[in-house]
């Protein structure tokens, strides 16, 4: 079995990479290449691998459960930089072959309900003290790098661990945390207990736009103006509430961001998000970078 679901992984990606084009299930793949082709970029090389995580038997079908690792060698003009991915899939079985092959949707996020106790202004402003700090940008790009696959036990975890991992490389930063024990109030966590700006996808992208003292952020009109360890929202639906959060890890050749995010576990990603399956053609960002005193 883990064999078939290889086999069927890598013969699904080389085949979309091969024919730039696909008849077969491979939109997403195909999306990549459209975005990559319109930034004079290609797939030089491609593979994946997959990990089982779970099976379940329903009648004579086995649910298998699994992890796909992909990994991208991406040529664009002189650079080369390698593009990585983990996307959650579900394979069904009958007799041993092969049926049905899905990427799964991840549930949501039980705290995305309780983010609609939204800021006040005046604990977003909250200027009666203001906490200096230098933010280091590498160390914020290291730590990304360090777990954009991999969860740090000395951290809480979510299932929906976007923000909570934009949150610790932040924090790796140097940049101060304040407002506990407040959980609408500041950028904080202890222990198991956080601020919902921490955790929450608009709520982050909501401090950042407003906040003036401890961690703080401007926001600027397009992507090349963002430095390495600065952070950009996402709107997939372009409805106003931002859904997902990414940090910038590196720039393409055209000075382009390249982030790392968590949830779909994702490194040295184009940031326009493009060939995800949440991505639509109303999607909305905010660009941050970090200021510091």
């Amino acid at each position: 079995m883990r064999e078939q679901l290889q086999q069927l992984l890598e013969g699904r990606v080389m085949q979309c990479v091969k024919q730039q084009r696909g008849k077969n299930p491979c939109q997403k793949i195909e999306r990549k290449i459209d975005s990559l082709g319109r930034r004079d970029a290609e797939i030089a090389k491609a593979r994946a691998d997959g990990r089982i995580i779970k099976k379940e038997e329903q009648g004579e079908n086995e649910h298998v459960y699994y992890l796909v690792h992909f990994q991208y060698l991406i040529q664009q003009k002189g650079l080369m930089y390698i593009e990585e991915e983990i996307e959650k899939r579900k394979a069904v079985f009958y007799r041993n072959q092969i049926i049905e092959d899905v990427e799964l949707d991840l549930p949501e996020f039980d705290l995305n309900k309780e983010s609609r106790l939204t800021f006040s202004q005046e604990d977003i402003m909250n200027t009666e003290y203001r906490l200096a700090y230098s933010y280091n940008r590498l160390k914020a790009v290291q730590y990304a790098e360090r777990w954009w696959n991999s969860y740090n036990p000395a951290y809480i975890k979510f299932e929906n661990d976007c923000t909570n991992f934009i949150s610790q490389c932040l924090n790796q930063g140097g940049a101060p945390m304040r407002g506990h024990p407040n959980r609408t109030l500041g950028w904080w966590v202890r222990g198991q207990n956080y601020s919902f700006s921490w955790a929450v996808a608009n709520a982050l992208k909501v401090y950042l736009a407003n906040s003036k003292t401890g961690l703080r952020a401007r926001e600027v009109s397009s992507p090349d103006q963002l430095l390495l360890g600065d952070v950009i929202c996402y709107d997939f639906q372009g409805n106003g509430r931002f859904d997902h959060n990414t940090i910038v890890t590196g720039k393409d050749a055209n000075g382009m961001p390249l982030v790392n995010a968590h949830t779909y576990n994702s490194r040295q990603r184009y940031w326009a998000y493009e060939d995800s399956t949440a991505y639509t053609p109303n999607i909305k960002y905010k660009f941050f970078t970090i200021v510091d005193d």
